[in-house]
């Protein structure tokens, strides 16, 4: 890699502090619809693992943490706004940051649609027999034009928006553990599942292939790089937010969960309902307490769909600087507003992509986005090995401890996770397929596009390394 000397970088106004940067993240994660969508949702934790939602929770918590000590010493030594790929791209080469930033993109692109299509089915516990899309679309344009207010004002709403969630996971853990039926030794040793319409044992394989399931369900802490150019000490900041964000993430959701698992009067019921958890709080609390957790649900998906437009604009207004695209693509993604400081072009461009995603309908989203960022997960744990060994990341100010233990035991475990979606022929193994030929189409743009240029720049804010890839 060969330094050189770009045309100053367009940047952010820092802004931000640790307690701004997490209530954006942790909305990012957005417990409450991961609980209710994620774990409980049709094709969720709780369907393909039935009561070993809780040891594939838990494992996945273990192996989340692993990467989170990745991503906090990556983003120490890297704190830009194009997150994950420019921590590969700075470490692994171009190739691989160019793969990772178009894996990253579909991603970002699709799930913001992931959320909102979900909300109809919440909002429906008030406003009956809505069109998902036409909720869907409604939603993300009223984030949009929201993401492209100044970071504070959005922090602030985000924050609001999550003290609710986070009110309605608490009403599911004293629900839950009020009324214990089932121990918990029980979810530990004796997990069932449904099949055939009665109960049996949870086997080892239904668990593994909710693993990849559970780990999205927390996936979002390390969205804080997104944010870290408007982040004050940002290389000795972000890694404390991603760890403490991780830490709330969990907490949030498997208290909730474990709950619910363990009140529930009636486990086949639970587990046969097509919302387990609407039904657990109607079940325990009565209709009109449903109705108040459903409504909550909604903002919760509202606030996640408004932390992860805002995020993508960050993502986008990176890849501008980069000049990854077209010049005049590259020009708008780049340019800030000059009231919010907020990159306004690349965040509404966000928003257009993700009102597109949601005619592919929920099938197609889940197949394209499923194994994506697992694949991510294991570039970034090959990326701090490298990063280490090579020198390249030894600026940073955080060093996670247990290396390289812990990023070597989060890539086996992510092999594992992969392994099983392998094994799932009617989502994972499309998923990861699917994820293949974005890779594949990747490399060929990053060849035929972008060497050709010459070299492509990964470029950070004015006060941070600049450096130059190229062939």
């Amino acid at each position: 890699m060969n330094a050189v000397t770009p045309s100053p970088p367009r940047t952010l106004k820092r802004s931000m502090r640790v307690v701004g940067v997490t209530l954006l993240t942790l909305s990012s994660i957005t417990p409450a619809s991961s609980v209710f969508v994620i774990v409980g949702g049709t094709g969720g934790v709780l369907q393909q693992a039935g009561t070993g939602a809780f040891l594939s929770m838990t494992a996945m918590a273990f192996v989340s943490l692993a990467v989170a000590y990745v991503y906090a010493e990556l983003s120490s030594a890297f704190p830009i706004a194009g997150g994950e790929y420019c921590m590969v791209g700075n470490t692994l080469g171009p190739a691989a940051g160019f793969a990772t930033l178009t894996l990253t993109a579909l991603g970002n692109m699709l799930a913001p649609a992931v959320f909102a299509l979900g909300a109809a089915e919440y909002i429906s516990a008030v406003v009956p027999g809505l069109n998902a899309t036409a909720v869907g679309i409604v939603m993300i344009v009223m984030t949009t034009l929201l993401g492209v207010l100044h970071i504070r004002t959005n922090a602030w709403v985000t924050g609001t928006f999550l003290a609710l969630e986070v009110l309605a996971l608490l009403v599911l853990a004293v629900l839950g553990f009020a009324h214990i039926h089932t121990p918990l030794s029980a979810l530990i040793f004796h997990p069932v599942q449904l099949s055939s319409g009665g109960l049996q044992s949870a086997t080892f394989a239904m668990i593994g292939l909710s693993a990849a399931t559970s780990i999205f369900a927390y996936n979002g802490y390390g969205s804080a790089i997104y944010f870290a150019e408007e982040m004050h000490e940002a290389p000795r900041l972000v890694a404390r937010t991603i760890m403490l964000t991780l830490v709330l993430a969990v907490a949030t959701e498997i208290i909730p969960v474990t709950a619910v698992l363990m009140g529930a009067p009636d486990t086949k019921a639970l587990l046969g309902a097509a919302n387990p958890f609407s039904y657990f709080v109607q079940t325990m609390g009565g209709r009109a307490l449903g109705i108040a957790i459903s409504l909550s649900i909604a903002l919760a998906i509202f606030n996640a769909v408004l932390a992860t437009v805002m995020q993508n604009g960050r993502f986008f207004f990176s890849t501008g600087r980069d000049e990854t695209w077209h010049a005049l693509i590259n020009n708008a993604f780049t340019h800030t507003h000059s009231r919010f400081n907020s990159p306004w072009a690349a965040t509404l461009a966000s928003g257009a992509t993700a009102i597109g995603a949601c005619f592919i309908g929920m099938k197609y989203l889940l197949v394209l986005t499923g194994t994506g960022i697992v694949l991510v997960y294991g570039a970034l744990c090959v990326s701090a090995c490298v990063g280490r060994w090579r020198g390249s990341s030894s600026h940073a100010a955080y060093r996670m401890p247990g290396f390289p233990a812990v990023p070597i035991i989060g890539f086996a475990a992510l092999g594992f996770i992969v392994y099983t979606s392998w094994l799932d022929p009617e989502t994972g193994r499309h998923s990861l397929i699917a994820n293949a030929i974005a890779v594949v189409v990747a490399l060929l743009y990053y060849r035929f596009v972008l060497v050709r240029r010459g070299t492509w720049v990964l470029r950070g804010p004015h006060d941070e390394p600049v450096r130059a890839l190229s062939e």
